[in-house]
């Protein structure tokens, strides 16, 4: 705590220069905290992953529609507890900013596959009672301030009807909701009644876009898979089977390598901020090579004149890294609502307050140690008879 006024004193000594460099870390941690946030939402489907499930697509392609008729050969297969189906549908509510998933699906064995996806039993009901009835989760409801009972319009992108127009009506009957707020961004879709799509879309009746299986207890997932993916080698459709997590990665993998984009970004960031603050720091301690040689006069050791460098480097990074994250989690509640399509799952996680905040203390041990290191080797007569 002695040291307070010393370091205080020190980082005060040119104010503009240590306010610009303060917020150039300031915004750099923000823009750190803001790219793990965007990486969550986007692997929210890969984070929450059911290692018992399965999904079966197109050999060649995640676009490649599949027969109907395998649905009832994959529920034969051994080790297959549960099956169901759904179809991407593409559709835009108002405009194309509203994005979020529409899934035509056989919907009572989707929601025995998937129960992370909570609904009321009697919205349940209502579904099979309603042919152009959906269910939506919650989060969409709020958004858009849905409530049961209303008609939305979507407009597909995909699927023309039978009348050849591309504007669909549907009923909503149901709002589910998630068993864990970690699974909201994976659950943030609307579920379509299948039957219903199949009877009154303009072509490819008789198909589906992919089928997800529930692997018995005790049963060999990756046997199951090649099990499945067996039945259909020789047809004019052959399938990938894998495993609901190795699904959703490839699905990511679409937009990009992310992970290896967010990396770049921030390592041309955090290179760009090491020779800026280590600049910063150099000039820090040129300018008062007589204070600190006054200091070693008074008695301060060597290591005690590194410390008081590495701690005003410390300071400067990691209170200026903290407010950054701060400010992060300050503004992810009011923007995420602003973006379009599905960003529920941006969330800026302990870990990443972490990992954060050990990226600054590097920083700051590697900008402070040449200057840390000269400060300690000053000679004090040099220094005194220099000025």
């Amino acid at each position: 705590m002695k040291y307070l006024p010393l370091l205080g004193a020190a980082l005060w000594r040119r104010k503009p220069r240590t306010i610009y460099t303060g917020l150039s870390i300031i915004v750099a941690f923000l823009l750190y905290g803001l790219l793990s946030a965007f990486n969550h939402a986007i692997n929210a489907g890969v984070e929450v992953s059911d290692s018992d499930r399965l999904v079966t697509t197109g050999k060649y392609s995640l676009t490649q529609i599949l027969p109907y008729a395998y649905y009832q050969q994959i529920k034969g297969v051994e080790g297959v507890a549960l099956a169901t189906h759904a179809t991407w549908f593409g559709g835009i509510y108002q405009t194309e900013a509203n994005f979020f998933a529409q899934f035509p699906a056989d919907v009572e064995t989707y929601l025995e596959l998937y129960p992370e996806i909570v609904l009321d039993p009697a919205q349940r009901e209502k579904l099979t009672q309603t042919k152009t009835g959906v269910v939506v989760a919650k989060t969409l409801a709020d958004r858009f301030g849905w409530k049961l009972g209303d008609t939305v319009p979507i407009q597909s992108t995909i699927w023309p009807k039978a009348d050849r127009t591309n504007a669909w009506d549907f009923d909503i009957v149901g709002i589910f909701d998630a068993a864990k707020p970690a699974q909201r961004a994976q659950i943030e879709m609307m579920l379509i009644r299948h039957d219903y799509f199949d009877d009154t879309r303009l072509f490819a009746q008789g198909t589906v876009g992919w089928f997800v299986t529930r692997v018995e207890k005790g049963a060999n997932v990756a046997e199951v898979a090649s099990r499945i993916d067996a039945l259909f080698a020789n047809s004019p459709n052959p399938t990938k089977t894998q495993n609901e997590k190795a699904f959703n990665q490839s699905f990511v993998k679409q937009l990009g390598d992310i992970g290896f984009i967010i990396s770049s970004i921030m390592g041309a960031v955090l290179f760009t901020l090491l020779l800026l603050t280590g600049n910063t720091m150099m000039q820090s301690v040129r300018e008062r090579v007589p204070e600190l040689a006054v200091l070693k006069t008074l008695g301060y050791r060597h290591g005690q004149v590194l410390m008081l460098v590495l701690a005003e480097s410390g300071l400067l990074c990691l209170l200026s890294a903290g407010l950054g994250l701060l400010l992060t989690a300050l503004l992810l509640p009011g923007l995420v609502p602003q973006l379009p399509g599905n960003f529920s799952g941006m969330a800026l996680t302990a870990p990443d307050v972490l990992r954060g905040m050990g990226i600054a203390a590097a920083l700051a041990l590697l900008v402070g140690a040449l200057p840390a290191r000269r400060a300690m080797r000053l000679d004090i007569v040099n220094a005194l008879g220099g000025h």
